[in-house]
């Protein structure tokens, strides 16, 4: 060890301490009590600091880009609700506002129309809603004209006034990018030119029906359309804004594979993205400008996203082991359906499913392609479905919620139309028609399809059905896929219709020969009896699917969805009204489609099976996540506000 040296002054000091301490008069102490003198003792706390907190969601495939213009996964979108909030959400089909303080309508006055004047060579959407350029003899909806009942064919020469229609948006104050830079309209206005560009690989649609698309100030702008064009949903012609002045430097073909763009972008949302580790996750940090940052907003301190694959087990097993707080709907949940609804129920996980917008459907072969030159008795196929009876028959024999219940396990219904009960166009009146043998073999009695053999392993033979041979028997031919699902519904159906003496072929064939285009395709050639596939919903009435406008044949090159042959001048004009391109009375448009839905569940030209559904699973303790959006882009639209554990009983 090392001693110091003393410093001769400072021993001198002690001394002379010491000196003056002897020198002091003694004083004599008594032998008597102290008194007690109460002393506050003060506890002083150090806070205790909460461990920061984290949220895992497993998400089903690893996004190949987060850049909106370079793919449309649900997996990317899924990430981007993270780092933007909104523009405008989808909620129950319907837009709703997040940066923006409004969307137009012509209530609020944010949609105004002006009569415009055309002239020759001047861009117009006619009355087909297609964009072209003016010419003699097309056809187009004048002002004032709603539907092409009023539709003229211009003469080439004469004035020719059409409806223009132009929307205003005002973003929310103050709005940042993650890095601190302003969040203006002018970044809209460069994204629109993004998504103009042709190097950018998606739907020009809107863009292409867009005459000007322009900054006002920091926060307005406005979008006018190209003369005729009036779209159902203002909100699609808001272009989600990116960041100009951190891309602006890059050309839109760079953008496609430029990191910022696609493994780091900056957004105006909750989180902002610390690192992706390819193969396994990416991991999120709040981004201190998030405009809702006063509320306490985003939850969590990181946010990481896992990638296990789209499988089930892997998936699950991560959730119960607490591996992650949340499955995201990417992942194919459907396949260990039974385990998760079990699961469930005994509270180990939390399941929200939600129904749609995908339904199955068995369509019938009502008027087949080989029938527009008239029926053959002797050469075409047998009349199977032109008779209403017969399309209720196959109702009454095919027990649907049964079928619904056994491979989703009472999580899905048969629908009565082509809305999920979610739509706000759905209508809830409406009834599926339910499993009744008895009945359905009374009306195939009454068609004239008799049991002569009392046999039910045997088909029903015609006698004096209309546009049938006597004597054929009721034997049809049914197409589908070969998907695992389909191949068990398909065999189900077969067999239910047996008992009322309906023989069924089914044939499961592959996508690529089902889907094929006409005249020799399946469907669009109209060459089936049966056929069992998926439409999907939108927000969009989707009733021109069934128009007569829509059926495929020789005249239209084969370009059509109304592949079953049906029609109905009432449904049709039921469905016009609907779908009218300029603005409809709200109360009329509900109408038309009340209506077109009651006249497709009379005259079904289909038979509605089941919804598809979609599944997402958490930590039996979470919250935040009520239902599943089945119209949004992602389950996780509101992530912002997830949590978990003590924090769900007092947020």
């Amino acid at each position: 060890m090392k001693f110091q040296k003393f410093q001769p002054g400072l021993i001198f000091m002690i001394l002379v301490i010491l000196i003056m301490t002897a020198c002091q008069p003694q004083i004599a102490i008594e032998n008597t009590p102290s008194p007690i003198v109460a002393t506050e003792i003060i506890k002083t706390t150090t806070p205790t600091l909460e461990p920061p907190r984290s949220m895992v969601i497993c998400l089903g495939d690893e996004p190949l880009t987060l850049y909106p213009y370079g793919s449309d996964s649900r997996a990317m979108w899924s990430v981007l609700e993270a780092i933007y909030d909104g523009p405008i959400d989808t909620v129950n089909f319907e837009s709703q506002p997040v940066i923006l303080k409004d969307l137009p309508t012509l209530e609020n006055g944010g949609a105004v129309t002006q009569a415009v004047t055309v002239s020759a060579g001047d861009p117009v959407v006619d009355v087909n809603g297609d964009l072209v350029l003016l010419v003699k003899d097309t056809i187009v909806l004048p002002v004032g004209c709603q539907d092409d009942t009023c539709a003229i064919k211009w003469d080439g020469t004469t004035e020719l006034q059409m409806t223009q229609l132009s929307l205003s948006f005002t973003m929310l104050d103050g709005l940042l990018w993650s890095d601190g830079q302003p969040l203006t309209m002018a970044d809209s206005v460069y994204s629109f030119h993004l998504a103009a560009d042709p190097s950018t690989p998606v739907n020009r649609y809107h863009v292409e029906r867009t005459a000007d698309y322009s900054s006002t100030s920091d926060t307005t702008l406005t979008w006018v359309g190209v003369p005729g064009f009036y779209p159902q949903h203002f909100g699609d012609l808001f272009w989600i804004p990116l960041p100009q002045h951190a891309w602006q430097s890059k050309t839109a073909a760079e953008l496609l594979t430029d990191p910022a763009a696609t493994q780091t972008p900056i957004g105006w949302g909750p989180y902002q993205i610390k690192e992706w580790v390819s193969g396994s996750h990416i991991e999120l940090i709040p981004n201190p400008n998030y405009f809702r940052a006063s509320e306490n907003l985003p939850v969590f301190d990181t946010l990481v996203y896992q990638f296990l694959g789209t499988t089930a087990d892997s998936n699950l097993k991560a959730l119960e082991i607490g591996e992650c707080d949340l499955i995201d709907a990417t992942v194919s949940l459907d396949e260990q359906l039974v385990d998760v609804v079990e699961k469930s129920n005994l509270g180990e996980i939390k399941a929200y499913f939600g129904q749609g917008p995908e339904w199955e459907h068995l369509d019938f072969g009502i008027v087949p392609a080989s029938y527009d030159d008239g029926i053959q008795m002797n050469s075409d196929r047998a009349d199977w479905f032109g008779d209403l009876r017969m399309r209720q028959a196959f109702a009454y024999c095919i027990d649907r919620q049964a079928i619904a219940d056994r491979y989703f396990v009472n999580r899905s219904e048969v629908p009565t139309s082509f809305y999920p009960p979610s739509h706000p166009l759905f209508d809830g009146s409406l009834s599926a028609i339910a499993y009744d043998v008895e009945k359905g073999t009374a009306l195939l009695e009454e068609m004239g399809w008799m049991d002569e053999d009392q046999n039910p392993s045997t088909p029903r033979i015609a006698r004096n059905v209309a546009n049938v041979v006597d004597g054929t028997p009721l034997s049809i031919n049914y197409f589908t896929t070969q998907s695992d699902l389909r191949v068990l519904v398909s065999n189900d159906i077969k067999n239910s219709v047996a008992v009322c003496g309906i023989e069924l072929n089914v044939l499961n064939i592959f996508p690529s020969e089902l889907y094929a285009s006409g005249p020799e395709g399946v469907l669009f050639g109209r060459n089936f009896d049966l056929a069992q596939f998926t439409w999907q919903a939108g927000r969009d009435t989707p009733c021109y699917l069934y128009t007569t406008k829509q059926i495929p044949n020789e005249a239209n090159m084969w370009i059509g969805t109304n592949i079953t042959g049906y029609q109905n001048p009432d449904y049709d004009q039921a469905c016009g009204l609907a779908q009218q391109k300029q603005p409809v009375d709200p109360a009329l448009y509900m109408e038309a489609n009340q209506k077109i839905q009651q006249i497709f569940a009379e005259d079904m030209p289909v038979l509605p099976l089941y919804y598809q559904i979609k599944i997402a699973a958490s930590r039996p303790d979470f919250c935040g996540l009520d239902a599943l959006d089945v119209s949004s882009r992602s389950v996780l639209r509101a992530l912002e506000t997830f949590n978990y554990g003590e924090n769900c009983k007092n947020p």
